[in-house]
């Protein structure tokens, strides 16, 4: 199972998590900030659950690509 984690309050907005990873993050058209889909809302913390180990490649490439590193990604 891959666990992908965005801290979204810390987002800037730079699109590189919707580049890499688009089944995965959107950016919103509201705020301008990423949007981790399909995801739960904890205290600023959206997690994914993924069973599909497809995801661990492009969402860690998303994970390097941020420069402020609040995308998290764990295999368990």
């Amino acid at each position: 199972m891959v666990i992908i984690t965005l801290q979204r309050n810390k987002c800037i907005g730079c699109n590189y998590c919707a580049e890499f990873a688009p089944d995965y993050f959107r950016m919103s058209k509201k705020d301008g900030k990423s949007v981790l889909l399909k995801s739960q809302d904890k205290k600023g913390f959206h997690t994914r659950k993924e069973q599909n180990m497809e995801a661990l490649e492009p969402c860690e490439k998303a994970s390097e690509a941020c420069p402020v590193h609040i995308i998290d990604v764990k295999v368990t």
